[in-house]
């Protein structure tokens, strides 16, 4: 069984559609995906239904972006309540950050590229969330960059003077929201160190504290040495271990299915989540 548990739609930064992004599962052959756009979940009932037509099993996420002392988080869940009040609105108060802080970087870099606001939103597809990856591909179709790598190593990098910081949770409230939505949390890439700055092991200790169940380990961002130090320490925490593309359409060269997760360890996610279900029925959650 092949199953690839982080993929990204146009309900975020991905080129495809949700049901697009489940035929091209289908395509490269994957039994199981997960949609896990940047914090939203508009894009699971679209990909629930495309996976019931396609024989693609499709398990509804989410990533959710954290800041921790300015570095960059990110949170993956699986099976939360979309409709839970408290964590809604802290990805309402997530969403609304990025937007007006794309919009900041597009005035601040308009004089340079030409760039302006109406020329992102044709990039944005519906009210999905709006990220640095749809400036990327405006400068694109403006011809002022080849692709989004050029643009997130020049104009979006964090050293770019165009650089707008946004406002996101502190991951250890991420993750007791997600707990207290029925979700099961899943730190993504947290090595990939040629991303930028990364956290160190004592923060994923604390985020265990927190309520983290399991940690994404084989990702095309890890080096073989950060893969086997994730191991190790998922070991040590009791952590589940991932595997995923970070699938993002033609929007990153990764592909459906290159890293991928072992079925019984979804299993476990799934065994997880049921459990929390049943406990927020007892809550009356």
């Amino acid at each position: 069984m092949r199953i690839d548990l982080h993929t990204h739609s146009t309900a975020s930064d991905g080129t495809e559609p949700p049901s697009g992004v489940v035929g091209s599962a289908a395509r490269a052959g994957l039994d199981v995906v997960a949609l896990t756009d940047h914090d939203t979940t508009d894009g699971w009932a679209e990909a629930l239904a495309a996976g019931e037509r396609l024989g693609v099993r499709v398990v509804p996420g989410m990533e959710v972006s954290c800041l921790l002392r300015g570095v960059s988080v990110h949170l993956l869940s699986y099976w939360h309540d979309p409709a839970d009040p408290a964590l809604e609105a802290m990805l309402d108060a997530s969403r609304t950050s990025r937007r007006t802080r794309a919009r900041r970087m597009v005035e601040r870099m308009t004089a340079e590229t030409g760039l302006c606001w109406e020329d992102v939103l044709a990039h944005v597809h519906g009210e999905a969330t709006i990220g640095r990856p749809h400036i990327a591909d405006a400068l694109v179709a403006a011809g002022v960059v080849a692709d989004r790598d050029e643009a997130f190593a020049t104009l979006l990098s964090g050293r770019s003077p165009y650089f707008v910081p946004h406002t996101a949770p502190d991951p250890l409230r991420a993750i007791a929201l997600v707990r207290a939505a029925g979700g099961v949390p899943v730190l993504a890439h947290p090595a990939a160190s040629k991303r930028g700055s990364c956290v160190g092991d004592a923060d994923v200790e604390a985020m265990v504290g927190a309520g983290l169940l399991g940690v994404e380990v084989d990702h095309r961002d890890h080096s073989e040495d950060e893969r086997r130090h994730l191991r190790e320490l998922a070991r040590s925490l009791d952590l589940l271990v991932t595997g995923s593309s970070d699938y993002h359409g033609t929007g990153k060269r990764n592909l459906l299915g290159e890293n991928t997760t072992a079925p019984e360890v979804l299993q476990e996610i799934e065994s997880r989540a049921r459990g929390a279900a049943a406990a927020r029925e007892v809550r009356g959650a």
